[in-house]
């Protein structure tokens, strides 16, 4: 087969360079590396999205991949601060890392469970069943001690299993290296536009060779960001701080030349006085009281705690690779909500009049406990046939307690009324599943491939409540089982040897599950699911100068899970049909010696096309939470200083076009506006000093990532959260790499 000459530039950087795109895959081990300046491109990215080697030119699926490095030096810290760069993505967030939903084709986190697949390395994380609450909490990791992130549009569904309906995120962990000792520091200061104080972190990582064949590397970091969110009726300045903390301990082992064994450990923290939120008005959407003001008036923390354990073995067989992977993973998040001006105006309704409106906090505490083992075979070579096999299994035990305070304006026990609602709906998630693909060479030119997965999900829930709010005591059990097939075609051309056509159809799902005991609600939701067709073409030019990728998508969305409320309580159905249609485009060139400038873009279509009663939604709304468009510009120059030392400077510009906010007919509806930020960043260094400056949100937007229409017990309107698009914020890093 002709090898394709793609470069690595086109899907490896243009499309989500954080502020400046490389045509070369940059080696993220070192802290202060720099790209070589050059006209074209010559390194191709190897990835391992499909769960073997590649290279990404080949592999027919729209993929873009960031590297550590890239996220590093731009000052990101969490989903929100890259995602626009990204075409086809959108990340919704509840005001701090963690709280967050992502969104990939227009497949929007509709219902309880999550469309996007969230995974480290060769493993997921996060909740399958309906009551994890996954699609509000996604996994959302502090770029250290990763080497990229992988970002596959479309669903994924033959490979990794369930809720990879959208596609797939996948952070990409460092491996030690036994060839030499290294060690990287680095101290960061930045400041915010509305902060009173200034901001700081350091990280480092240490890689040790134990012997020729074996390494351990740990990692450390923390990062103190000052809050920007004045509260106007407690009188609090900056109320929003945060804190971020994690590490990673790694091992390798080869203790033979065709055996090796990896194994790790991650932790992570997130720690939030208060969310990054502020207060509109429900029919203006201004701020009530100014730009970056809020009025919660009990405190609103949060808190994420990640625990993550992996074992990786590989045996080279010779005809195939095998390999097994296990992990474990502790996944707490803690939320608590001012909810007085949603329950707490309902006191007087609730007792008749006897007690007037007070106070009301809404605490949510969720804890998974998730297991996994995979084993699978993969061909070896590269001939005519390719082929891969594997089983899957994962359990878990999730809990979702959940708790509505009732108490007066100073603070005191309504008695009788409190608690309004104490809620615990612990799970269980038990799946099995086989999988395999092929490929087959039918010419030089024309390749075919195909693959399936079976997967059998066995749950059980229980319903325990009590308060006012759930109408009294209840105390339910219910279980489900179900099976689920999804499947693969695509082949692809080699029109030349620099460009490839290729085609598409692939089916995802997303688990249902037992459903809460309500009368009119159906004792089991059925997974949904989805078929994606697709045609791209992937070609570099101008010798090897430019490149492009194009991507044409359609998706029909059938069996959908909604929400349904009966009486104040929420349950899932079933509801009808929605379509996702699109155009993704990513393009680089580099026109001259170390310039390099990117260009992407996404059009996403996305509506139902049936009505959706439940939620006040007919057929042809657009779904919610999806922009129209987004685009991005991005540019990168670096040059040769004197001395050894080498100089970059790098910018971009992401645009993201207005998301409805439920449906046009429903009490939440409402529209988010466009809006557009502007990044900075340049570097200086020899190799083993390295001096960074970033810039993000240099115009100082005051703009709304995500928002939500606040509407009391009775459904009326009270006043809109929205989510802030992070302030100016100007940052500086000095490190220092051995």
């Amino acid at each position: 087969m002709i090898r394709k000459s793609l470069r690595a530039g086109l899907l490896g950087t243009a499309a989500m360079a954080m502020c400046a795109p490389a045509l070369a895959f940059e080696d993220a081990s070192q802290e202060g590396s720099q790209p070589v300046a050059t006209s074209q491109v010559r390194d191709v990215i190897i990835i391992t999205a499909q769960k073997r080697e590649e290279a990404i030119t080949d592999i027919p699926v729209s993929i873009s991949v960031v590297s550590g490095e890239r996220l590093v030096n731009s000052g990101a810290g969490s989903l929100v601060d890259f995602a626009a760069y990204v075409p086809g993505v959108n990340v919704g967030s509840g005001g701090s890392p963690g709280q967050t939903s992502i969104t990939l084709r227009g497949i929007a986190p509709i219902g309880a469970g999550a469309t996007v697949s969230t995974h480290i390395d060769d493993s997921p994380l996060g909740g399958s069943s309906n009551y994890s609450r996954s699609p509000a909490f996604a996994l959302d990791l502090f770029p250290n001690d990763i080497e990229r992130v992988e970002i596959l549009r479309g669903p994924q569904g033959t490979l990794y299993g369930a809720s990879a309906m959208g596609g797939l995120l996948r952070y990409v962990t460092r491996t030690p290296d036994p060839s030499g000792f290294s060690v990287q520091m680095a101290g960061e200061m930045f400041s915010l536009a509305d902060a009173s104080s200034l901001g700081y972190g350091a990280r480092g990582r240490v890689n040790v060779p134990l012997a020729d064949n074996a390494a351990f590397s740990a990692s450390l970091f923390t990062r103190e960001t000052p809050g920007y969110v004045d509260n106007t009726f407690t009188g609090e300045n900056d109320q929003n701080e945060l804190t971020q903390t994690g590490g990673r301990v790694a091992l390798f082992l080869e203790p033979a030349s065709n055996f090796t064994i990896n194994l790790s450990a991650m932790f992570q923290d997130i720690d939030s006085a208060n969310n990054g939120q502020v207060y509109l008005d429900p029919v203006t959407l201004e701020t009530i009281d100014g730009p970056r003001t809020t009025r919660n008036i009990i405190a609103e923390p949060f808190a994420k705690r990640e625990r993550y354990y992996a074992a990786r073995l590989n045996w080279d067989l010779g005809f195939a690779d095998f390999a097994s992977i296990t992990s474990f993973s502790n996944t707490q998040n803690r939320q608590d909500t001012d909810a007085s001006r949603i329950f707490g105006t309902i006191f007087p309704l609730l007792t008749g009049g006897a007690v007037p409106e007070g106070l009301s906090e809404f605490n949510l505490f969720l804890d998974l406990e998730k297991y996994t083992q995979e084993f699978r075979l993969t061909s070896a070579g590269d001939g005519r046939w390719q082929w891969l096999i594997g089983a899957f299994y994962t359990n878990e035990e999730s809990e979702n307690r959940q708790f509505v305070s009732a108490t007066d304006m100073a603070g005191n026990i309504i008695p009788g009324l409190h608690p309004a609602a104490v809620v615990s709906l612990p799970s269980s998630y038990e799946e099995y599943a086989v999988f395999g693909n092929a490929s087959f060479d039918l010419t030089d030119r024309l390749t075919i491939g195909f693959g399936g997965r079976l997967a059998r999900n066995e749950q059980d829930f229980a319903q325990i409540s009590d308060g006012a709010l759930v109408g009294g005591a209840t105390n339910f059990t219910g279980e489900s089982s179900e099976d689920v097939f999804t499947y693969m075609l695509n082949a692809t051309f080699d029109l030349t040897d620099q460009t490839m056509l290729y085609g598409r159809i692939a089916s995802g799902y997303r688990p249902g599950g037992p459903n809460v005991a309500l009368l009119g609600m159906p004792p089991q939701v059925d997974a949904d699911r989805l078929v994606n067709y697709e045609v791209g073409v992937k070609s570099d030019f101008w010798d090897g100068r430019a490149l492009i990728e194009a991507t044409a998508y359609w998706i029909e969305w059938e069996d959908i899970q909604l929400s349904s409320v009966i009486g104040g309580v929420g349950g899932l159905i079933n509801g009808d049909t929605a379509r996702s249609r699109g155009i993704e485009f990513q393009a680089v060139v580099a026109p001259t010696d170390g310039l390099r400038l990117g260009f992407n873009a996404g059009l996403t279509d996305a509506e139902l096309t049936a009505d959706a009663p439940d939620l006040s939604g007919v057929d042809g709304d657009r779904l919610p939470g999806v922009p129209r468009y987004n685009y991005a510009l991005t540019a990168d120059y670096d040059w040769t200083l004197q001395n050894g030392w080498d100089a970059r400077v790098g910018g971009g510009v992401r645009w993201v076009g207005d998301r409805n906010v439920s449906y046009p007919a429903s009490a939440t509806y409402m529209v988010l506006d466009s809006y557009h930020s502007v990044d900075v960043n340049a570097e200086v260094s020899n190799g083993a000093w390295s001096l960074r400056g970033y810039v993000r949100n240099l115009t100082d937007e005051d703009v709304y990532v995500s928002g939500t229409r606040m509407t009391n017990a009775l459904g009326a309107p009270v006043f809109v959260m929205a989510t802030l698009l992070q302030p100016r914020t100007v940052g500086l890093v000095l490190s220092v790499s051995r």
